[in-house]
C-alpha cells in the first residue's frame, strides 16, 4: 500500500521525521545514502535541512526526492525510538 508522506522534520544528522496520512509518524536515517548521487548533494551548505513534502513525498529543491514506499519501507515508527 502506498502511502503519502503529510509532513517532514528534517535534522541536522541525516534523519527525516516523518508524518504518513494515515498519522503514522516514523523517523528514517539517511545516512547511508546521502553520499550516493543524486542525495550526496544535500550535504552542501545544509540542503538537506531544506526538504518539504510535494506530491506526498519529500523533494529538496534541484529535482532531488526520495520515493515515499522507500521512506516508509525503511523507517522506523518514532515511538520504537529509544534516547
Amino acid at each position: 500500500m502506498l502511502l503519502d508522506v503529510t509532513r517532514v522534520a528534517p535534522k541536522p544528522d541525516f534523519t527525516l521525521f516523518l508524518e504518513f496520512e494515515n498519522g503514522e509518524r516514523r523517523c528514517f536515517n539517511m545516512a547511508p545514502y546521502i553520499d550516493q548521487k543524486p542525495w550526496v548533494r544535500l550535504k552542501l551548505n545544509n540542503a538537506f535541512l531544506s526538504a518539504f513534502v510535494d506530491c506526498g513525498t519529500v523533494v529538496w529543491p534541484g529535482n532531488i526526492d526520495i520515493d515515499p514506499e522507500t521512506l516508509y519501507d525503511l523507517s522506523v515508527p518514532v515511538d520504537s525510538i529509544t534516547t
